[in-house]
């Protein structure tokens, strides 16, 4: 992949995301915690996507580095466009250090995400769309990535260990 680094604008517009369905929450879905829920694992997912295939060769990297291109350029548009403002390089994580069973769950939860949204009428794809576009735009940031890493990175891990221990 020729370039893997996000900007602030790339930053600003998965924040933009998280901010639109924090105030449809609010209003629109009466604060109900199960209306939140899709959405902020679908956040998680994308975070521990865009670390775990960072610049990977993959079907994975690829769809990671296609979301962050989109949040790129919709975010450098937005602040240098919209606003007069700047969009420096904000990029500070690198690949996350996952085991085989790590990469098992990873590609457990990317099937799992694809079937939530081909099958299961009652969650708006929508939000599954967006929680992922807004988990890879903001994961790779300065503050978030070291805070996203050791939880993501480490409980994939430790789901994978349990899967290679039931069946490896």
């Amino acid at each position: 992949m020729p370039y893997m680094a996000i900007n602030l604008g790339g930053v600003t517009a998965g924040v933009a995301v998280i901010l639109w369905f924090a105030v449809r929450w609010w209003f629109a879905e009466g604060r109900r915690w199960t209306a939140l829920v899709p959405f902020v694992l679908a956040l998680l997912y994308g975070m521990l996507a865009a670390l775990a295939a960072f610049g990977s060769a993959s079907a994975l990297g690829l769809a990671v580095w296609l979301n962050l291109w989109a949040a790129n350029v919709a975010g450098y548009a937005g602040l240098v466009w919209g606003v007069g403002g700047n969009a420096p390089d904000v990029t500070r994580a690198t690949q996350l250090a996952l085991t085989d069973g790590g990469y098992v769950i990873v590609l457990l939860l990317t099937v799992l995400l694809i079937a939530l949204c081909k099958f299961a009428k009652k969650i708006p794809t929508g939000k599954i769309v967006a929680g992922s576009f807004a988990g890879i735009a903001i994961a790779l940031s300065g503050n978030v990535a070291g805070v996203a890493a050791i939880p993501l990175g480490s409980g994939a891990n430790l789901l994978g260990s349990g899967f290679n221990g039931v069946f490896g």
